[in-house]
């Protein structure tokens, strides 16, 4: 019988776990609750919180909502939603992550204390356009922060003034440092360029640790939603670690070719990957018991 084995390390983040026990802390009260945005990027979460009452709005819908109560997941949002909320008389369950709020606020700072007369700062952001979190980090600077996804976007930056740059949390150290070292020779010490890394540290050490456990087995499931940009991001990792790696949402996409004549086979996931899924896979594995 293979050893089928679950990364400890896997699973999800402080923050996904505090936005969960606040959203389920509400649903045993009042059996409905409001949430902008998927609450995490696994629909297999998503749908076992919406069985329980929670129900995923729009910012659209937002608006059209009056006194209720309305959970903010883990990514954060701009000032903007906050004043929809208050006009609305919206009660808000804030979840934002606090390394995602100190960075905010840190955005905000330079935003408004590093203005040049009228002219306001050039902050950068390194991240994925669109992603909940850099769409809130965006808004602390009445939308005018330039979003670089990587070193081909460096020339939307204008180098004949300073740089601020930031990071969205969950983008890799490796990507960042990339990106300082690119925008620091452009600039080559014409103006101020002052980097700040803010990526999050119990995701960017997750690298090593799953490079490390994905070549310790023979085989390597990894389970993670199809949205989390984290998902893709270690799983990335994981398949250069170990070739023989495969990415999946659930267990139901198993393929029982994979576990031929594997005896070591382990279990890994993104910061947004129940541990209740990850125990489903490992219980199907064992099922199917195929090690031939």
């Amino acid at each position: 019988m293979a050893i089928v084995e679950i990364d400890k390390g896997s699973g999800f983040c402080f923050g996904v776990v505090t936005a969960i026990r606040k959203a389920e802390e509400e649903l045993d009260k009042s059996g409905h609750l409001y949430c902008l945005g998927d609450i995490v990027h696994n629909s297999n979460e998503v749908e076992r919180l919406e069985s329980k009452g929670l129900e995923t709005i729009t910012h659209d819908q937002l608006r059209n909502l009056h006194n209720v109560k309305v959970l903010l997941r883990a990514h954060g949002e701009p000032p903007e939603t906050y004043e929809i909320a208050r006009q609305n008389n919206i009660e808000i369950i804030d979840a934002t992550c606090p390394v995602v709020l100190q960075l905010q606020r840190r955005i905000s700072d330079t935003y408004t204390s590093r203005r040049d007369g009228s002219q306001s700062p050039q902050i950068v952001i390194y991240g994925k356009n669109g992603h909940a979190e850099v769409n809130g980090l965006v808004g602390q600077t009445n939308g005018e922060a330039i979003v670089i996804q990587d070193h081909n976007d460096i020339d939307n930056i204008d180098f004949d003034r300073d740089i601020y740059l930031y990071s969205q949390t969950t983008k890799s150290l490796q990507g960042f440092q990339e990106i300082v070292r690119k925008i620091a020779a452009r600039n080559a010490d014409k103006h101020t360029f002052e980097s700040y890394d803010t990526i999050c540290r119990q995701v960017a050490n997750r690298i090593d640790k799953i490079r490390e456990f994905a070549a310790a087995h023979e085989l390597i499931i990894f389970v993670s939603g199809k949205k989390s940009s984290n998902g893709k991001i270690l799983f990335a990792e994981c398949l250069d670690a170990n070739p023989n790696s495969h990415l999946i949402s659930s267990e139901d996409e198993l393929c029982p070719e994979w576990l031929i004549g594997k005896q070591s086979i382990g279990i890994c996931g993104a910061t947004s990957t129940p541990m209740w899924l990850m125990n489903n896979v490992k219980t199907r594995i064992e099922q199917l018991g195929i090690n031939q």
